[in-house]
């Protein structure tokens, strides 16, 4: 009994002592905690996807088909994405609730685990897309189009472990609150593709393909700067120590039911897209497909305050969490909510207004000016959805943070897969609207999850703070 008060008493120590300035925001005043975390990272994820949004524009400038040939790849990608931002979003829960709980050891064992699991996945995940690429781009209906896709796919997925690796580098830092430089390196491989763009696509003459090299390269960049700081450096709160790694089932389960659950929700947002690129394409052909591509990376750019946010909101109430401070858990979400649906709002009412000067951006050949009025229409109605978005996000987050990962796949597999899917076919298809209607489901969907998801966070949220364990 004595040597198990001694032990805490020593654990306590030492993460009073190993605290950095980011640890200490983490555990102290909510409200500023939200604030300091998010802006780092509302900058650095605004950058990301406007890297990819001139992405896109660049692509656009070799034609129709080359736009719809990203467009068919994008969701694959994006089910990388997924796996590494669950795994990041799972790990970074674990450390942060460590932290709260002033267990130091515990959030080195979770951050070691982490990276392990983050090597086998990026194996499991890009394997068999790079070999059986052109078998899958032409059984989604890739069509003309299936070479070109094949082609950047397979130089994106020879460089997963190096992306993985900056998802899950950038998550253990957030987890510790050190949001700026994780921006910082986010900011740097945004800002180096949006320079390489243009060169590796048209100065090199590599066409489409030349948009990945310059990705690849881009995070090869990101990620030795990251890799400095967590292996050479060590000046991280984590500690990284490979020789000491003892397997731990109960670490790996703490990572993975927040974790899997993270995976999945994205990748439910994959499968979203494949459906709606599938019910786009038979209502409006090739062309449907590539306003589609254009105009939903305008929408994806439009959240990431919200995700800049969520990062802030996943560590803040995780640490909250771990410290058992249940009213800094209620004060983190409803102050991140009000911030989130004062800057939607503000983003849907410029993108409404500006719709056209955006879309002139994605129609600069001749080939891309027909889909003029197309992304236009796309661009605003599309934006009537975004400060729903951040009760959905926002609470998906919370739960995210407390290590309830179900809770969030629950929310997302609804507004994603039960709601999306069937109202974009009903207005699309069904009720023959065509494109529009497809663009009125996503809306509409939008709308009642996040809704739903927003009353999920706050009964729950509300309980907890009636159990005698709350500290404030």
């Amino acid at each position: 009994m004595t040597q198990n008060l001694q032990k805490k008493s020593d654990d306590a120590s030492q993460h009073f002592q190993n605290q950095t300035k980011g640890v200490q925001a983490l555990l102290g005043d909510p409200k500023k905690a939200i604030r300091s975390l998010s802006w780092p990272m509302i900058i650095a994820m605004t950058v990301q996807t406007l890297y990819n949004l001139v992405d896109a524009i660049w692509v656009s400038g070799l034609g129709s088909d080359a736009l719809a040939s990203v467009g068919f790849v994008f969701p694959l990608l994006f089910m990388g994405i997924a796996i590494a931002t669950g795994l990041g979003v799972g790990g970074g829960s674990a450390i942060s609730r460590k932290i709260g709980a002033k267990n130091k050891k515990g959030a080195d064992n979770a951050a070691v685990h982490t990276m392990i699991l983050m090597c086998v996945l990026a194996i499991l995940y890009a394997a068999p897309l790079y070999v059986f690429s052109d078998d899958i781009f032409r059984a989604i209906g890739a069509g003309r189009t299936t070479e070109t896709a094949s082609i950047y796919a397979q130089i994106m997925y020879s460089a997963t472990i190096i992306s993985f690796f900056c998802f899950i580098a950038n998550a253990i830092l957030r987890s510790e609150g050190d949001a700026k430089r994780a921006m910082f390196a986010m900011v740097l491989g945004g800002v180096l593709n949006v320079i390489l763009d243009p060169i590796f696509i048209y100065t090199l003459n590599f066409g489409v393909p030349g948009a990945a090299w310059a990705s690849v390269f881009s995070m090869s960049i990101s990620a030795m700067l990251l890799f400095y700081w967590l292996f050479f450096k060590r000046d991280t709160y984590v500690s990284l120590r490979f020789r000491d790694f003892s397997f731990d089932k109960s670490i790996i389960k703490d990572i993975l039911i927040v974790g899997l659950p993270a995976s999945v929700m994205q990748l439910s947002m994959s499968i979203m897209m494949f459906m709606m690129n599938i019910i786009v394409q038979h209502v409006g052909g090739l062309d449907g497909v590539a306003v589609f591509s254009a105009g939903w990376r305008v929408a994806t750019m439009a959240s990431m305050p919200l995700l800049g946010m969520a990062t802030a909101v996943v560590s803040v109430t995780g640490a909250a969490y771990g410290a058992h401070a249940y009213k800094k858990i209620d004060v983190a979400h409803i102050y991140a909510i009000k911030i989130g649906i004062l800057i939607e709002t503000s983003i849907a009412v410029a993108t409404f207004i500006f719709a056209p000067v955006i879309t002139a951006a994605f129609t600069q050949s001749s080939d891309t000016a027909r889909l003029a009025d197309d992304i236009t229409t796309f661009l605003r109605i599309i934006c009537i959805f975004y400060p729903a978005t951040a009760f959905g996000m926002l609470s998906s987050a919370l739960f995210q943070g407390m290590g309830k990962g179900m809770y969030s796949l629950l929310a997302t597999v609804l507004r994603t897969i039960v709601l999306t899917v069937p109202l974009a076919w009903l207005f699309a298809v069904f009720l023959s609207w065509g494109l529009v209607g497809a663009w009125w489901g996503l809306v509409l969907a939008n709308i009642l999850g996040g809704a739903f998801t927003f009353l999920l966070a706050k009964v729950y949220v509300d309980r907890l703070l009636k159990t005698p364990k709350s500290d404030g």
